[in-house]
């Protein structure tokens, strides 16, 4: 169930022509509400409550953000719309678990409902990167962003999605852009050990959902590729 709070009123909506400002003041946006509902329902409210005294809170959040995330992928592909991005809990401004009635429910309303922590996964662990410093050298041109780094994030994106002939074709061109930013070092060669792996699983992909032995050989390749990443970055 999808919905938006806040959306400004269609009679209140500026016409084409610009119009003069005063003052560039901060202008209120909308807030876009996810419910995600199971399908099979709780036979009574104290089952529904005894469930989510014992849930896995994290696993059914996790859950319900692969279900949206695959609706905003139907979404871009049904209006041929590149933009249309996908999401992480991170991002959510509130996270809630919970049971309803049906018509709650389907007004994103809950009759029991427990709220998760902002950053559920827990305390960010200590890095040696410094990923404010690099984005402002970056935006300063200091620095350039190789397509490699992009190439790997689509490829971990659709690993964790659980795309897997996305995740191998966009691997296999990730792998092919690394190699080339590494050619002739020992990172380079290191990277070159997942290249026939992710090529088999690049090979299955283009006749269908590779089979699942590709699974690993994947997960292991970006892995791989995120590391010498890190490690170029950190100038190790």
């Amino acid at each position: 169930m999808l919905s938006t709070l806040g959306a400004p009123q269609r009679a209140r909506l500026g016409g084409r022509r610009p119009r003069p400002v005063e003052e560039g003041e901060p202008e209120p946006v909308p807030t876009s509400r996810a419910t995600i509902v199971r399908a099979a329902s709780f036979p009574s409210a104290a089952e529904a409550s005894a469930w989510l005294a014992s849930a896995d809170l994290e696993s059914e959040r996790d859950l319900a953000v692969a279900v949206l995330n695959r609706a905003l992928r139907a979404q871009r592909a049904a209006a041929a719309d590149p933009y249309v991005g996908e999401i992480s809990a991170d991002r959510a401004l509130v996270v809630r678990i919970g049971y309803g009635s049906g018509e709650e429910v389907a007004d994103g309303r809950v009759g029991e409902a427990v709220e998760l922590p902002r950053f559920a996964g827990g305390r960010v662990k200590r890095s040696m990167e410094a990923p404010e410093e690099r984005f402002a050298a970056l935006l300063g041109g200091r620095e350039e962003i190789h397509p490699a780094e992009e190439l790997v994030l689509r490829a971990r994106a659709d690993l964790n999605a659980g795309r897997p002939a996305e995740a191998a074709l966009q691997c296999r061109v990730a792998i092919e852009a690394l190699l080339e930013l590494l050619k002739d070092s020992a990172a380079g060669e290191q990277i070159g050990a997942h290249r026939e792996a992710v090529t088999a699983a690049a090979n299955a992909a283009l006749r269908g959902p590779p089979p699942g032995e590709h699974a690993a050989a994947l997960e292991d390749a970006v892995s791989a590729m995120e590391k010498a990443l890190k490690r170029r970055r950190l100038g190790a």
